[in-house]
């Protein structure tokens, strides 16, 4: 059987969604991609958690650049953190669903101030895509 590729990429100003993404990406055994740090993804990807947060009520630029950009990938499950607002979320798959990307309707979000309480709900949500 054919070995699927998975990727966990993120973008966090605070720390919290990192969080969340190094969790879902231990679970999968795979590296969190830090969305700040990288040009984007190459080649296919079958599967791609991605997660970030709003900011002042608004996705930041570059997680919104990295969506823009995604091509080749299969699947994509989203991920949020953030003190109310799960608009990030809404807007992501809104992108992503207007590029063709098909994202499934299940996201993991955790309030920011319960990351710590998460970590292993985080886990168990990345498992059920594998599994």
């Amino acid at each position: 059987m054919e070995s699927k590729r998975i990727e966990v990429a993120y973008y966090s100003k605070l720390g919290h969604t990192k969080a969340i993404a190094e969790e879902i990406a231990a679970e999968l055994g795979r590296n969190a991609i830090d969305i700040g740090k990288t040009s984007g993804l190459d080649g296919h990807v079958d599967l791609l958690f991605l997660g970030g947060a709003p900011y002042a009520n608004v996705m930041d630029k570059r997680l919104r650049e990295f969506a823009l950009n995604l091509h080749d990938v299969e699947r994509v499950v989203l991920f949020s953190t953030s003190n109310w607002s799960r608009r990030t979320v809404r807007a992501l798959r809104k992108i992503l669903l207007e590029k063709g990307i098909n994202v499934e309707k299940p996201y993991f979000y955790s309030h920011m101030f319960r990351v710590r309480k998460n970590k292993e709900k985080a886990r168990e949500f990345a498992r059920k895509y594998v599994e």
